[in-house]
């Protein structure tokens, strides 16, 4: 196993999905996790990728895709609803952490989700803060529904596709990166059950001569 902490968009992506394939095959290496590693971190941290993820118990990042200290540099929100601190982390990963890659992580039976379009088919309003989640969640149904979708892996899949559309739309630091291809932004489906994780969204890797890896479709077990 190599320790090698990957540079290029492409790396970074290739080694995260084989991590989540030994993660949904049961035969994880667990890297980065002993005292060494530890040690090594102490004075400074060089993640491969930032993660934008859902909040959801269920999606612990190192955990689903077999890395350790000092690999990912997650933001975690329920959702993944982002605001200026997720833009603002998002963009400290990139531009001063230097990480190649920016995943954002939604997942099947999303809470979040679910309760958004509870709120616009009612046209109920949460109380507290979960409403400023709902409303940040409310334009991926909407946009979902206007496309005519009526399951619920493709209201993830369209509020996946939106956040990473928001990200780039919003984020002049993280555009420009992408444009100057030092970084990657991809927009990743995980199911709970398998606990695999497929692609929906990309930019900034061109992934059309890769079958297996086109946005819509599920790496298999001899993909790369």
């Amino acid at each position: 196993m190599s320790h090698t902490t990957p540079a290029t968009p492409r790396d970074a992506f290739d080694h995260l999905l084989a991590g989540n394939r030994r993660f949904a095959a049961g035969t994880s290496q667990h890297p980065h996790q002993d005292a060494a590693r530890r040690a090594d971190l102490a004075s400074a941290q060089r993640p491969f990728a930032v993660l934008l993820g859902c909040s959801d118990s269920r999606l612990a990042a190192e955990i689903i895709f077999d890395q350790g200290l000092g690999d990912l540099f997650v933001v975690r929100t329920a959702g993944h609803a982002a605001g200026p601190e997720v833009l603002g982390s998002i963009e400290y990963g990139v531009s001063v952490l230097g990480c190649p890659l920016v995943v954002v992580l939604g997942h099947d039976a999303c809470g979040a989700v679910a309760a958004t379009r509870a709120a616009v088919a009612d046209g109920t309003t949460a109380r507290g803060y979960l409403r400023d989640v709902i409303e940040r969640v409310t334009p991926s149904v909407l946009a979902a529904q206007a496309a005519g979708v009526n399951d619920d892996d493709g209201y993830i899949a369209a509020h996946v596709r939106h956040t990473v559309d928001f990200l780039m739309e919003r984020s002049r630091e993280l555009a420009d990166q992408v444009a100057a291809e030092r970084t990657a932004v991809v927009g990743l489906c995980y199911r709970l059950a398998e606990g695999t994780a497929r692609l929906v969204a990309s930019r900034g890797l061109d992934l059309a001569s890769d079958p297996a890896l086109r946005p819509g479709t599920a790496p298999t077990a001899n993909s790369r």
